[in-house]
Formats: C-alpha cells, sequence, structure tokens
C-alpha cells in the first residue's frame, strides 16, 4: 500500500528535515550492535527530598544489553539495598523514599553501564542532590531611623538552599512593594534605597524566599524604618552602595547570561549608565533591568571578555566603577565521535574534538575501561583525539568513551564500532508517496543500511537512466533532492543500493501540487468608530488539496466576540470599536504550504476633548490659556476652536473666540474689559469636531470706556416734520463698563447751526420732532459709560421725512410711431418740489375709444413706471384707429404727485382682424351661398372683402384659384355655375386701407344630379363591384400593416408633399425695422396652399384671434423698459398661406400617407 509524506516548503524545515533523516541511519535492530545509551538522567540532578528518586538509564542493542551501576566509583549492588529496584528491561532505579527512605542517605554520584557481548556503554557521572528549604535563623531586627535624603540598604539574608531561592519583598498585606530608580531591589536580595523620603517609614517591609523545588515561601521578620526630616534637606552627589570600590572582578561561563549590577546612592536619585571600555555592547544581545541598574548580556561568548563600566550620575557629580569580565568555557563538542559499522577487513577512525577555556584534556575508554589496561586490539591505534582502526575483524566490535574535560565540567560521548557483513537493506517504506508544492525542493528518502557500505543510485520511470547533473543533489544518508519541483519533475523513482554482498531497489512516487496564492489580499483600512468593515482574503489553491483560512489579530486569535463574522472569503467587522484596532492576517494552510496576507485597520473617530485648561499671564486686554489635547483617535488634529462664556452679560451661551493650528497648544487671547470670562476649546480632525472641554477659571476684566460706538447709525424721517435717528447698539462685552448710554447728536446739513444732543439709554432709536420737509441732517451717536466716552463717532448724512411732490409734470408730448406704439415725453419737475427722494415717473393711459365704432365701453386703465429722472417712455400695445388719453405724474418715497392734464392721441389704422365667421348653405348641382360677419376687431374702415376658392378632387388635387373682390357692405354672397358633385376650398379675408387681414377657411360640396346617383346605386349593387371593393380593402389592410411595421423599425414617408398638396395661403410678415412692428398688406405674389383644416359640424369657421397682447413697456403690470425707454421683446403672427394658381398635381393618396395621417 502506498505511504503518503508531505514534504515542507520553508529552508528550516528543510534543514530539521535533514537531520531527521541523518539521525536515522542507525543499525537495525534485527542485527547484532553493541550497546547505546538512549536516556540519562541529568549531571546535576537535584532530588525532591519527599519524593522518590527515579535515576535514569535507558539503551538499545543486540543482543539486549544488561544494566548495572556504581555508586562513588564502585559498583552499588542494587540487590542488597530493599529501598532500591530497577525496572525491568531497563537500567532506570528507583529509590524508595517515600516508605521510609531518606534522600540524603543516598548522596552521591552514579554512573550506569550498559553491557552486550559487543561491547559497553556508559552513562555521565550523575550527581544526586536533595534539594534544601532551610527557616531564617531568628534575629533580633532594630527599626530602622534615617534621616530624609540619606541612602539605606534592608539586607535579606536568606538561607542557603539547593537550588537558591526567589527573593522579593511584600507587605503584610501580600502587596509587593513598589520599586523603582530610587528603590530597587539587589541581585543579592538587599532592598537598596538611593534616598529616603517620609512616604518610606512603614513597619512592614518583609523579605520573602521561594523555593520552586519544594514549592515553598520562607518570611523573615518584618523590618521597620522611621523617616526623620532635617530642613533644609541637603543633596548630596553620588556614591554607590554596591558594588564597593572602583573596580571589581566577573568570571562567567560560555553561553551562560552575563549580569552585572551597579546601585548608587545620592540626592537626587542617581541616572545609571553602561559602557564598554574600547568596544560596543553587543546588539541583539544586550538588556537592561531593573531601572537600568543591572546589565544583562544573554549567551556570553569568549568575545564578551573586557571591562565594562557603570555610571552614576546626577545634577551634583558622577561616580563609576569597572567590573573586569572574564568568560571561561566548560569543554564544549567540536566533533563528537559518531558510531562506525564496519566490514570484516575495513579501515575507519573515531573523532573525538573538543574546545573550552582553558582547554580541555582528552581521555579514552574502552567499553568503559581506560583504553590503557583495556584489553588488547591489533586492529586499533590510539592517536591523541583519534583511534584509527585497521583491517578490523568481528573480534573488534566494543563501545568507545571519549572523556574531554577541564575545571569547569566534562564531556562524555559513547561510540561503538560494529564489524559486520550484511548485503544492502533500503529502510525506507516502498511506493512511498512524497508530495511537493511545484517551485519547491523536493526530498525523497532512501534510507538503506549495508555493510559494506552501499552505494546509492537513483533512476527516474521504470527503464529510466541513471539521474545526474547540477538538477540533482545527491546526500550521503540516500536522499534525493530536486532543489525545484516542475510539474515535469511528478512520477516514479527508483532508488537502487547495492554492495559487494548485494543489490536491492525501491521506488517511491512523486505529486506536484499548485502552490496556494491569496489572489485577492486583504487591503489596508480606515473606517469610522462604529462603522463596518471588511478585509477579503480570495484564494487559489490546488484541487486536491484542502484549504483552511484562519484569522488572526495582532497575530493571535479573533477575538471570541459575535461583531466578528467570518465568511468564506473575507472577515466582517461590525460597530467598529477602537479596540479594533490592529493588523489582521489571512493565513491560509494546507497539508503541504502555507500563505498568508495582512492588512492594518486604523480606526479613526473624533478626537477626545482637551483637558487640563489652565489661565496664565493675566493683563487687563490680554491672557495666556493652554491646554492639553485629548486622544486624536488615529487622526491627526488639525485644529482648535476656542470659545468663550460672558456670565456677566450672557450666562450659559458660548461665542467664538478664535481658532489655533493643530500642532499648537497655547494661545494669546485678546480680551474686551468688563467681561467674566470662561473657556473651553474643541479639538477638530477629519472626522469632526470633540466634545467641548471642561471650561476654564473665570476671569473677570476691569471696566473702561467703550471702544467702540454703535454702527448702522441711519437718519430717516417717517413723518414730514420729523427725523428717526436709529443705530446698532453695543452688545453686552462691548459696554466694556456699567452704565452704557448714547449721546444722539444731530444739526441741519449746510446750515451754520449747532449740535443738539440728547443722551439715551435701552433703546436704539430717537425721533427729532419738528423739522423742516425732507432736508439734509448731520447725525452721530456716541456710547458712553460710567468711565467715559468712546471715541468721537463719524458722521453720516440723514433726511428728514418726505411729503407727497407738490407739482405735475409739464409739457407732455406724445408722438404716435405706429399703430400699436406711441412715444410720450415730458420735462422733469424741479427737485425741491419733490419734496423727497425721486423715484420716478408713472404714465396712466387708458382708451377712450374705438374710431371704427362709436359704442363705449369699461374704460381700464394702464401704467407704466419709469425708473429715476427719466423724461420719456414707449407705450406698447396700443390698439389701432382708437383714441387714448394718458397723464404723467412723479413719485418719490412718500407716494405721487399730482397729475399732469390728459393728453389725447389717436393710433392709424391697421389690418382688420379676421371675419367673425364664415358659412356655405344651400349647395346645388352648381351654385353655393356664402354668409360671413364683419372682424370684431376691423383696426380701421373696411374697404372690402376677398374671397378665393379652388376645387378639390377625389386624389385631393387642387383646381384653379379663383378670385372675387366684394364690396365693404356685404354680408353674402351667391356662387354660381360650380361643378356638381365638386369640393371646393375657400378662402376669406377682409381689408382696409392699410391691407388686408388675417383669413379664414371653409370646404364645402355641391350635390350630385339623380340619374347619376341612381346609376351609382345600381354599381354598387353589383356583385363584381362589392368584390372588387372587398379585395381593394384587403389589400389597403395589408399595406397599412406593413407600413406599420417598416414605421415602428424607422422607415422614412413622403409626408411633406402631401402637405404641400393643401397648402394654405400664405401669411404676410411682420416689419421688424428700426424695432417697430410693421402692419398687414396685401400680398401680391401667390404662392401654393396648404391643406387647410375642415370645419365643424355646423360649417361655422370660428375667427382666428389675432389680437396683440399688451406687453407694458414700463415696470408696470405687463412690461418692462430698457434704459432708453425703449419696449424690450418683440411680436410675431402666423398666417395661412395664398392659394396656388392653376392645378398644380400633388401626391395621390397612398396607405403610406393615410397611416401617417392616423398616426
Amino acid at each position: 500500500m502506498m505511504k503518503k509524506m508531505s514534504i515542507p516548503t520553508s529552508k528550516t524545515s528543510l534543514v530539521l528535515f535533514l537531520c531527521q533523516i541523518i539521525s536515522a541511519l542507525d543499525v537495525p535492530l534485527d542485527l547484532s550492535q553493541p550497546p547505546t545509551i538512549t536516556q540519562q538522567s541529568p549531571k546535576d540532578y537535584i532530588v525532591d527530598p519527599r519524593e522518590n528518586i527515579v535515576i535514569q538509564c535507558e539503551a538499545k542493542g543486540k543482543p539486549p544489553p544488561s544494566f548495572s551501576w556504581t555508586r562513588n566509583g564502585t559498583h552499588f549492588d542494587i540487590d542488597k539495598d530493599a529501598q532500591v529496584t530497577m525496572k525491568p528491561n531497563s537500567g532506570t532505579l528507583v529509590i524508595n523514599i517515600m516508605n521510609g527512605g531518606k534522600a540524603e542517605a543516598y548522596e552521591g554520584v552514579y554512573q550506569c553501564t550498559a553491557r552486550n557481548e559487543r561491547g559497553a556503554a556508559i552513562s555521565n557521572n550523575i550527581v544526586i542532590r536533595p534539594s534544601r528549604s532551610p527557616l531564617w535563623t531568628k534575629e533580633k531586627l532594630e527599626p530602622n531611623h534615617v534621616r530624609e535624603g540619606d541612602s539605606l540598604v534592608l539586607h535579606c539574608r536568606p538561607p542557603v538552599g539547593l537550588p537558591p531561592p526567589i527573593i522579593f519583598w511584600m507587605d503584610n498585606a501580600f502587596q509587593r512593594l513598589p520599586q523603582s530608580e530610587r528603590v530597587s531591589q539587589g541581585l543579592n536580595g538587599d532592598l537598596y534605597f538611593s534616598n529616603v523620603q517620609p512616604e518610606d517609614t512603614r513597619e512592614d517591609y518583609i523579605c520573602y524566599a521561594r523555593f520552586n523545588h519544594t514549592q515553598t515561601i520562607q518570611q523573615k521578620q518584618p523590618i521597620s524604618v522611621k523617616v526623620f526630616s532635617t530642613k533644609p534637606v541637603t543633596e548630596r552627589q553620588p556614591v554607590l552602595l554596591t558594588p564597593t570600590g572602583s573596580t571589581s572582578t566577573k568570571v562567567e561561563l560560555r553561553g551562560n547570561v552575563l549580569l552585572l549590577e551597579c546601585i548608587a546612592a545620592g540626592l537626587p536619585t542617581p541616572a545609571i549608565r553602561w559602557i564598554k571600555e574600547g568596544g560596543e555592547l553587543p546588539a541583539n544581545r544586550t538588556f537592561f533591568e531593573n531601572f537600568k541598574k543591572t546589565l544583562k548580556i544573554i549567551d556570553v561568548s569568549e568575545a564578551d571578555s573586557g571591562n565594562y563600566k557603570c555610571i552614576a550620575r546626577n545634577t551634583l557629580g558622577s561616580v563609576h566603577h569597572v567590573i573586569s569580565v572574564t568568560v571561561k568555557a566548560a569543554p564544549y563538542w567540536i566533533t563528537a565521535p559518531r558510531n562506525l559499522v564496519l566490514s570484516p577487513g575495513e579501515d575507519g577512525t573515531l573523532i573525538c574534538r573538543a574546545n573550552g577555556n582553558p582547554k580541555p584534556s582528552i581521555s579514552w575508554l574502552a567499553n568503559g575501561v581506560p583504553i590503557a589496561i583495556a584489553p588488547e586490539d591489533p586492529s586499533r591505534r590510539v592517536d591523541g583525539d583519534t583511534i584509527i582502526f585497521s583491517h578490523v575483524q568481528e573480534r573488534s566490535s566494543a563501545v568507545y568513551q571519549c572523556n574531554a574535560s577541564n575545571e569547569y565540567g566534562y564531556l562524555l560521548a559513547n561510540a561503538f564500532v560494529n564489524v559486520l557483513a550484511e548485503p544492502p537493506r533500503i529502510l525506507t517504506p516502498a511506493n512511498k508517496l512524497y508530495q511537493v508544492i511545484a517551485d519547491s525542493p523536493a526530498l525523497l528518502d532512501c534510507a538503506y543500511f549495508g555493510s559494506p557500505k552501499p552505494e546509492i543510485e537513483w533512476f527516474k520511470g521504470v527503464k529510466g537512466s541513471i539521474l545526474r547533473g547540477n538538477e540533482y543533489v545527491f546526500h550521503d544518508n540516500g536522499t534525493l533532492e530536486i532543489p525545484v519541483a516542475q510539474k515535469n519533475s511528478a512520477g516514479t523513482y527508483t532508488c537502487v543500493a547495492r554492495n559487494e554482498l548485494g543489490k536491492i531497489q525501491n521506488e517511491v512516487q512523486l505529486e506536484i501540487k499548485d502552490p496556494t496564492m491569496i489572489i485577492k489580499q486583504p487591503e489596508y483600512k480606515v473606517i469610522q468608530r462604529y462603522g463596518q468593515v471588511s478585509f477579503e482574503c480570495i484564494i487559489k489553491h490546488d484541487s486536491t488539496l484542502l484549504p483552511t483560512v484562519t484569522w488572526l489579530k495582532d497575530n493571535d486569535e479573533l477575538p471570541d466576540d459575535e461583531r466578528f463574522l467570518v465568511g468564506k472569503d473575507n472577515l466582517t467587522i461590525l460597530n467598529v470599536t477602537d479596540k479594533d484596532d490592529g493588523t489582521y492576517t489571512c493565513i491560509v494552510n494546507t497539508t503541504l504550504d502555507s500563505v498568508s496576507a495582512s492588512a492594518v485597520l486604523t480606526v479613526v473617530a473624533r478626537p477626545n476633548p482637551p483637558f487640563d485648561l489652565e489661565l496664565t499671564g493675566q493683563l487687563e486686554r490680554s491672557i495666556d490659556l493652554s491646554w492639553i489635547p485629548g486622544d486624536e483617535n488615529n487622526s491627526p488634529i488639525t485644529s482648535f476652536v476656542i470659545e468663550y462664556e460672558d456670565a456677566l452679560h450672557e450666562p450659559g451661551v458660548w461665542r467664538y473666540q478664535t481658532e489655533v493650528p493643530g500642532t499648537q497648544t497655547t494661545v494669546q487671547l485678546k480680551l474686551s474689559p468688563y467681561v467674566n470670562y470662561s473657556f473651553r476649546v474643541i479639538a477638530v480632525n477629519r472626522i469632526g469636531r470633540s466634545q467641548p472641554s471642561e471650561p476654564s477659571e473665570q476671569y473677570l476684566t476691569k471696566s473702561a470706556s467703550p471702544d467702540e460706538n454703535p454702527a448702522n447709525v441711519q437718519g430717516i424721517g417717517s413723518e414730514p416734520d420729523n427725523l428717526v435717528i436709529t443705530w446698532e447698539p453695543l452688545k453686552g462685552f462691548q459696554s466694556n463698563g456699567p452704565g452704557l448710554q448714547y449721546k444722539v447728536s444731530w444739526r441741519q446739513k449746510d446750515v451754520d447751526d449747532e449740535w443738539t444732543s440728547v443722551i439715551v439709554a435701552n433703546v436704539s432709536k430717537y425721533i427729532v420732532s419738528g423739522t423742516p420737509t425732507f432736508v439734509p441732517y448731520e447725525v452721530k451717536v456716541q456710547a458712553l459709560n460710567d468711565l467715559g466716552y468712546a471715541p468721537e463717532p463719524s458722521e453720516v448724512i440723514g433726511h428728514s421725512g418726505e411729503d407727497l411732490p407738490m407739482v405735475a409734470p409739464g409739457n407732455v408730448q406724445v408722438h404716435v410711431i405706429n399703430s400699436t406704439l406711441a412715444k410720450v415725453h415730458w420735462d422733469p419737475v424741479p427737485l425741491k418740489t419733490v419734496r423727497g427722494h425721486l423715484q420716478g415717473y408713472k404714465v396712466y393711459y387708458w382708451k377712450v375709444q374705438s374710431l371704427s365704432r362709436r359704442s363705449r365701453r369699461h374704460v381700464e386703465k394702464k401704467i407704466l413706471t419709469f425708473r429715476g429722472n427719466k423724461t420719456f417712455g414707449m407705450l406698447p400695445g396700443l390698439e389701432p384707429y382708437s383714441s387714448y388719453k394718458l397723464n404723467v405724474r412723479v413719485v418719490n418715497g412718500k407716494g405721487e404727485g399730482p397729475a399732469s392734464p390728459d393728453k389725447v392721441f389717436k393710433t392709424p389704422e391697421g389690418v382688420p382682424g379676421s371675419p367673425s365667421f364664415l358659412k356655405i348653405t344651400n349647395p346645388t348641382l352648381d351654385s353655393l351661398t356664402l354668409e360671413w360677419g364683419s372682424p370684431t376687431h376691423p383696426n380701421g374702415v373696411l374697404t372690402s372683402y376677398t374671397l378665393k376658392f379652388q376645387p378639390i378632387n377625389n386624389t385631393h388635387e387642387l383646381g384653379p384659384l379663383v378670385e372675387i373682390r366684394i364690396p365693404a357692405n356685404e354680408s353674402s354672397l351667391i356662387l354660381k355655375n360650380l361643378n356638381y358633385s365638386t369640393r371646393y376650398k375657400f378662402y376669406f379675408n377682409a381689408q382696409t386701407s392699410v391691407g388686408a387681414g388675417s383669413q379664414i377657411t371653409e370646404e364645402a360640396v355641391t350635390i350630385m344630379d339623380e340619374a347619376m346617383a341612381s346609376r351609382q346605386v345600381d354599381i354598387a349593387t353589383q356583385g363584381w363591384f362589392i368584390g372588387l371593393m372587398c379585395a381593394v380593402a384587403l389589400l389597403i389592410l395589408i399595406l397599412l400593416i406593413v407600413c406599420f411595421i417598416r414605421r415602428n423599425k424607422g422607415g422614412k414617408y413622403p409626408v411633406k408633399e402631401k402637405e404641400d398638396a393643401h397648402a394654405d395661403p400664405e401669411i404676410q410678415p411682420m416689419k421688424e425695422d428700426d424695432g417697430t412692428f410693421g402692419e398687414y398688406s396685401d400680398a401680391e405674389d401667390h404662392k401654393p396652399l396648404k391643406k387647410g383644416s375642415r370645419t365643424p359640424s355646423d360649417r361655422t369657421v370660428k375667427k382666428e384671434d389675432s389680437d396683440d397682447s399688451l406687453v407694458d413697456y414700463g415696470e408696470g403690470v405687463n412690461g418692462q423698459f430698457n434704459e432708453d425707454g425703449s419696449f424690450i421683446g418683440q411680436y410675431s403672427g402666423k398666417k395661412e398661406k395664398e392659394p396656388a394658381e392653376g392645378n398644380e398635381s400633388s401626391e395621390a393618396p397612398s396607405p403610406v400617407n393615410a397611416m401617417n395621417s392616423f398616426v
């Protein structure tokens, strides 16, 4: 059965994997081999005296080894001690302490020996010592009376334990005593005070010793400290409390932690600094502890030897101490001896190389016996740290021990020589499956054994050639490495192992998987507090691998919070809070690889309010305000807004004072007198404004005379004999003091008068009575209070009250421009008679009567206003041939003056309106009777009517046009000699001497004779005629459907031609010369007519409303004027075109045209 193995992809995992493979190349346990120690107790073994002592010694070998022990260098006969037993099939000793034995009786140095027929292996010397946690010795502790500022050392002196205890200081309530730069615990457990303060007085300074091995804590008697004060307290320069003197030495072993300490006394408390003379403190291995009083260097080496200087400094001076550090080294391996498997007749070596300070000595043992007295073996030769073997035989098998020792320790290593003759065997399971990610290293295992050592070859495929070249790496342990495995690297690989005794092969399988990728990584997000945020993590992976997605926050698990929603490919956080700020990582794991991507979430919010507002530098007109900004909540503060409250004038109302940049935390504020100020600060960032800070303390400024006067002073009369003076009163803080009043002064302008003044309070208006009508006044208003006047105010010009104008405009003249437009002129009135501000002139005009009719109607006056000192204006929208009256009035702020005498003017004739109706009655075979009404608006004296008509055949073609002039006093006409059964179209208008007016149209049909009608009835009853009509109707229906479809698809049809075939008589355009309106005139040229509209059922044509609507030219109800009085706008009109002469053909009716007219 194929076994599956996933190969790690990282370099670290690759090294570990190779090490595992190498360490696994042991002699198979089914072959004879000397013993190998596999487990043993530590060299320095401290045991709990309350528990059984277990001394471990495990070994393997073939045949299984037997075990024996020595104690303190002599044989330890466990059979003679009932408290000692050895575990079955093991060398581990169990000493029964819990059933009456004493641990102290078994202190000593123990060594285990594992032996079989091929040799003996020995363990380290294991020193057994029971732990000790003795009690403190009784001592009488006197209270410590210390002067304030002096130094103090409280000695702990814990009992000597095994191992040494952990020291800490607490009080009676079991609370750790606070430590600082001034008070701290030394490495020896003593409590050092650089200088004592009154708060150090207490009676419960207690030193505790915790013995971890026995889980016990011992307590020293409480120490009392009483601090007495002397004034003044004398400052002192630094003095070292520990170490003493100027120099000391320290020896530390390689690989250990070096701890150097300097604690100094002094007032102020000295600061400690460390340097290494002639070098730098090692980076990444140097740490400062205990408020920099302890220098800690981890994993020291010989290079860390040297002089280390600590310097204690305060404001009065400094002191230093030099510690000379020497790093020694217990023996450590350079090359440890390794097991040696040889076949008979082969050569080999065992190498044992170690280093240390001082340099260790090397000694060899054979099967636990010094090699010098061990049985001789002609195949071996000792050469210092090397044993050389030549032409070994099976009896050469043995276990050799190498001992490297100096004064600081020793190393002991076992290595056997096993002489075997064995054909190759492959230890890797057959058909093992390896799976790796593309572009990663692939390691195919071929663990083997054989003696002599087999040669290893690799092949790919069943009949592939041997693998060679740079694309492969062949390891000594048989592993084949493919540094960069590609898709084409997949397949079957064969490992072949051969020596002189035989050959064997094994196949393994390699599969290449697609790498796992994060194709949509989480992105950096900035979110406001209480918002919602989502991180995406969309992955792509090999279809045969099952990925798992894990989200981390700050490299730890997500909080257990229902606001965190983990989806298939996203992480959503609801109702985001400040604690959600951090780095979020998406980790995707498969059995073969792992990928991750991270993004930072920044939670922003409005800033927290500033705090600790402080007022300094108080002056009469300024003060300094400072504050401490609150948390900006990840969005930089851009500005601070300062507001103030005036508790004297507007309590509870906060007003804007100023704004400063966000980098500023102090500001000088300008103040006004007589204001009880409080200030608050608001921080502003991109998100918004913070809550206001707590108010500052209040500050009342001194009173002063006002700095400013009221604004917006005005003098305007409300009646013809008064002057109303108004102003904007000062606000409370502008008063600068109590008793705010206003001095109001006035005098008539351009008259040598003295100022008249009054003083008022709590008002913003004063009325001066008895003034002349509308004369200019100089006015000023000055503020004052109990402390004096404000600066002299500026003067403003006002006027007393207005009265109605006294006179009317004179010399009113009217110039009629055309039948609907006139221009009016007048002379301006003298300004003195206006008695107020001249606002303009109003023109009143109205129609008296129409000259073509003597009937009167309701008079509707119209008004046009012309602003300013204008002396002319245009009157638009007049009716032609009418009589009008007008007058002009001057206007001021009080109202209108008297009207000028009425001026009469008349408008000339114009073209008439259309006839009021046109009826066609009494149709016969060859005649029609026409009746009409005169125009509602004749606009002059009618001179005649014009009638035009033309026939229309069945194909809607127009026939020749006939024109008839009719006297103006006629109201009917009988047309004779017409064709029977024919449709005619009629065009009818009226004329004055100015020209023709708009026309109305009508259509009518003459009747057919009875004989023809009977013949038509006979034809209509024939069957063939009925069938023909049905066929035509069906064809038209089909064509209509086709046209409708084409029209919906955007087809175009000749609609215009049909319209042109029925043109109306032309409409004469209006003239637009010089901005005036043209009048209607007869057209001499005739153009083709357009088709007119059908008449209603009563065959009465209603007249078209051609009356021009009035658009007033002034600022009256309906009109506007330009500055020159010209009217803004123009008239436009629309008439039917003249009928065409002759019989012009038009397009025949078709389904297309029918469809167009239908739509």
